[in-house]
């Protein structure tokens, strides 16, 4: 009895001692959050446990499985409507920031990593990636360093006034569309994304574009899977995560560039505005033909389908005749309106020919 009085008793203590260990992670996990990219910015996302961030990794598909690949290159400008959401709030609130914000924030805790932008040489290995402080010094971002005990504790700290935010007006992203065989379908998935900073010079003119950096999506997957964005003006709920917002694919995105053995984008290959827009619409045709070429249609879509064209012919060939039709009624109409007219013209000379041929009048000073 005293045994499992005792038991009682310690399984009680664990019961109670809960809360205490609870509220003492709270703690440790708050201290970890401040010091950062704005320390006033309390967002859930940045405090994302290991076991959370697995539940958003997917296994990777297998090169065996991929016997085609395209990988498309494209540009969000953010001065367009459906990729606002991407921009907007220009300042952090206190549970939304923009994308970039939540980058950068992100770097400088060390959660992910960047790499070098190779203009269409991306290599996602540690050969290439940057180094935070190099990657500040490079576009001019303030920081301030504070070192710790070694040179890989070493943390920058950047202020919420001196993220460039506001000069971020596009985006580059770099996705894959491939056919999965062991699924049987077609997927398209973003593989990195690159901030463009859009920044004019000392002497003012026009902005010239300066391409950042690369991040790999999986990377900030988890992160942006955690922050809900408003993405439609006249429903003010936030349904949509921006991990949502890309999966969905509700951004515009203008092909810039496809891979290719050159290496040279649409801008190089074709050299007027709509030899660039005949191009990219031909890429998307390509891709929407690839997908529908992957399946064969079964016997009752091909006889709807064959029934639908037969319908559209009689249809057509219905148009055409009752267009004959008309276009003979008017000759036709045309014809006898000649027909009249001359006739009428006929009769008029006719009588004025007999009246000519007709007795002269006597004089009436003859008769007297």
């Amino acid at each position: 009895m005293k045994v499992a009085v005792k038991g009682v008793i310690s399984v009680v203590c664990l019961f109670m001692a809960m809360p205490l260990l609870q509220a003492q992670n709270n703690n440790n996990s708050s201290t970890v959050r401040t010091g950062v990219v704005g320390s006033s910015n309390t967002n859930p996302s940045s405090s994302i446990s290991v076991r959370a961030k697995s539940l958003y990794e997917k296994e990777a598909t297998s090169p065996a499985d991929i016997p085609w690949m395209r990988v498309i290159y494209r540009s969000l400008d953010l001065k367009q409507e459906k990729n606002m959401p991407l921009y907007y709030p220009e300042e952090p609130t206190e549970n939304q920031e923009n994308l970039f914000r939540l980058i950068m924030r992100l770097l400088t805790e060390n959660k992910i990593s960047a790499y070098e932008y190779l203009d269409g040489r991306e290599v996602f290995t540690d050969q290439y990636k940057m180094n935070l402080k190099d990657l500040l010094d490079k576009f001019h971002i303030l920081y301030e360093e504070k070192e710790g005990r070694t040179s890989k504790s070493t943390r920058y700290i950047v202020n919420e006034s001196d993220v460039p935010s506001n000069e971020v007006l596009s985006y580059y992203i770099r996705e894959k569309w491939m056919f999965d065989q062991r699924n049987s379908g077609l997927i398209s998935e973003i593989e990195a994304i690159c901030p463009i900073l859009h920044r004019v010079g000392d002497f003012g003119g026009e902005a010239m574009t300066y391409p950042m950096f690369w991040v790999k999506y999986e990377d900030l997957r988890p992160y942006m899977a955690q922050q809900y964005i408003l993405t439609d003006n006249e429903n003010n709920v936030q349904n949509y995560t921006y991990d949502d917002y890309f999966k969905m694919r509700m951004f515009d995105g203008k092909i810039y560039k496809t891979t290719n053995l050159r290496n040279m984008s649409l801008m190089q290959l074709y050299d007027t505005a709509e030899k660039q827009d005949s191009a990219r619409a031909g890429i998307e045709k390509q891709l929407q033909n690839f997908e529908n070429s992957l399946w064969v249609a079964s016997p009752v879509a091909v006889e709807e389908q064959s029934k639908k064209d037969a319908t559209d012919k009689k249809q057509e060939t219905a148009s055409s005749s009752d267009k004959n039709t008309k276009e003979k009624a008017v000759k036709s109409s045309v014809r006898s309106s000649r027909g009249t007219s001359s006739s009428r013209s006929t009769v008029k000379s006719s009588s004025s020919r007999s009246s000519s041929k007709a007795a002269p009048v006597r004089s009436v000073r003859r008769t007297r």
